[in-house]
């Protein structure tokens, strides 16, 4: 009996951290909050952070290999990232709680074509003082619009759609539909 409790608890846990459904945090209604100053280096090797990207639009996805709603959205995020990147645009995934062999076979096997890095506290850090409570869920996605300001944070995963909307409002182009945040 304690067994099957315990199994159940950690599938609700295992559920609650790879999908906290679509919640947005306070930043989420577009106040435009500056994004935090970060300095990394991609896995391929380039640098990768606030004064890399400066000047363009960006989302930066906190994403794991073993989360079910994260692999979900990367097929759509690099067909995106491949429409849009020389627009001015692109994403940014910080893998976390992940080995670097691992984030690396995974980089090759779905064709991630958008700078991929590895997580450290410094990253989450800066990140989770714009979430209530910081980052307690993953996929959990910051949008920042080439002022560097972030207009929208996402916890859960996106569909194509909406991120091609998200992605041309950062842009500052108009796009068919209104957002409802």
């Amino acid at each position: 009996m304690i067994r099957t409790f315990l199994k159940f608890f950690s599938a609700a846990l295992l559920l609650l951290v790879c999908n906290a459904g679509s919640l947005s945090a306070a930043a989420g209604s577009g106040q435009n909050l500056s994004a935090p100053g970060f300095s990394a280096v991609s896995l391929d090797g380039k640098p990768t952070g606030s004064s890399a990207l400066a000047g363009k639009a960006y989302i930066i996805n906190f994403f794991a290999s073993w989360c079910p709603p994260c692999k979900a959205e990367i097929p759509d995020m690099v067909s995106l990232q491949n429409q849009y990147a020389k627009k001015g645009f692109t994403f940014v995934g910080i893998a976390v709680k992940e080995s670097e062999p691992t984030i690396r076979k995974f980089v090759q096997q779905n064709r991630i074509s958008y700078p991929v890095v590895m997580g450290n506290e410094e990253i989450v850090n800066a990140f989770s003082r714009y979430v209530d409570g910081g980052i307690r869920g993953i996929p959990t996605s910051f949008v920042v619009n080439s002022s560097g300001k972030i207009t929208r944070i996402i916890v859960g995963a996106v569909n194509r759609e909406d991120f091609e909307k998200i992605i041309l409002e950062a842009l500052g182009k108009p796009n068919s539909m209104k957002s409802s945040s």
